[in-house]
């Protein structure tokens, strides 16, 4: 067979195919080809990876990609350069907004920009999801049934009054539309954290910021918590966000220690958790290895799981006809100092760098220029008249 691209000389981590060794990949059409030693056939162009990871491309299910939310950022800007290839939106834009948020960045953007809507009209604009008056399930759920290409499910987050509306508004419009929700959640004396995850969350809904310093995942013995384990048993699923506040080693190590690790690795990525705790998927992804998790688990719930998730289990793998979404990763060894949201510092060994991007097929980044020809190769320059 005749491919357009062959990749040659890395190692293939695909759980979804259970792949996890030397392999070649090879793309024709926009669509993952053949995955296996010594491919037969001719490929327009081979680039030899020098022992790098070849992964499906990253699915980051929690960041900020729509500038209703002052601290937006770009998804192709500060998501392709890291191999991700899939993004979620988490409640940025509400039913007000989110025909817009469709039309100038999802319709626009090089990578696929999915979205939980905000239950909240207006999204993270104004009142930053305060008012419960615009805390409407009917119009979310509307939103969600108008783009389902594009819709995950519902948002609620940031409520600080005393009562369920955000929340249960979010959880309502999930079910009216036949989704999930993701609830960002700060527990109340008169709205508890347990009650959420075992009463009123359902099987395949997501809770995000597990390790967050204001949810009581662990108890005063630094256990964690007999209710947290029961909603994982029933279903209810548990996301990093790591975020600019929401990810402390504190409580992230001792519930790793203990075998209650997230379902999805994520970022939240906005230009606050950019920063200060280096909050990319590849810096993510590095701190989960320097707390223990193995790379190919670290992999797993940075591909196949997200993508399992959010109900879109066509992407987050290698297998043969997926789309060509690809990432290229370095496993640097070295010793490094990795930062939490609370500006504590856990050290490690090893270190993921994304060195290669590819989606639908076509290298997007590609940082030491190996898809590229030589300069003494490239054809003879012709003056610009």
């Amino acid at each position: 067979m005749d491919y357009d691209l062959l990749l040659t000389g890395g190692q293939v981590i695909d759980p979804k195919n259970d792949l996890d060794g030397r392999a070649d990949v090879a793309i024709k059409d926009g669509k993952i080809a053949a995955v296996g030693l010594d491919l037969q056939g001719t490929a327009k162009k081979t680039v030899d990876l020098g022992g790098d990871y070849i992964t499906p491309g990253l699915i980051d299910i929690h960041l900020h990609a729509y500038g209703r939310f002052s601290a937006w950022l770009h998804p192709d800007h500060h998501n392709l350069p890291y191999g991700v290839t899939t993004c979620v939106d988490t409640g940025s834009a509400g039913c007000e907004h989110f025909p817009d948020f469709v039309e100038t960045i999802m319709k626009t953007a090089q990578m696929r920009v999915l979205a939980f809507v905000n239950i909240v009209g207006a999204g993270m604009a104004g009142a930053c999801e305060q008012d419960i008056s615009e805390m409407n399930p009917e119009p979310c759920a509307d939103m969600i049934r108008q783009y389902p290409e594009y819709v995950v499910g519902s948002k609620s987050a940031h409520y600080g009054g005393p009562g369920w509306e955000a929340a249960q508004g979010g959880i309502d419009a999930a079910r009216m539309a036949e989704t999930i929700t993701m609830v960002d959640f700060a527990p109340q004396p008169t709205r508890s954290y347990g009650e959420l995850l075992t009463e009123r969350m359902a099987p395949g809904d997501i809770h995000t910021h597990l390790y967050a310093s204001h949810i009581p995942l662990l108890d005063e013995d630094k256990k964690v918590n007999d209710y947290v384990w029961k909603a994982r048993e029933r279903g209810v699923i548990f996301d990093t966000g790591h975020g600019a506040g929401s990810f402390w080693f504190r409580i992230a190590v001792p519930a790793m220690q203990q075998g209650f690790q997230p379902d999805t690795i994520s970022t939240d990525l906005h230009r606050s958790s950019r920063l200060r705790p280096n909050a990319t998927m590849n810096a993510t992804m590095s701190k989960f290895l320097a707390m223990g998790m193995p790379l190919q688990e670290v992999i797993y719930r940075s591909t196949q799981r997200p993508a399992e998730v959010i109900r879109r289990t066509e992407l987050g793998n290698l297998s043969v006809g997926a789309e060509a979404d690809v990432a290229v990763l370095e496993l640097s060894r070295g010793d490094y100092g990795f930062v939490d949201s609370g500006r504590a510092r856990i050290d490690g060994a090893e270190k993921l760098e994304c060195r290669m991007t590819l989606k639908s097929g076509g290298v997007v980044w590609d940082e030491y220029g190996k898809s590229c020809p030589l300069w003494a190769d490239a054809g003879e320059y012709k003056q610009a008249k």
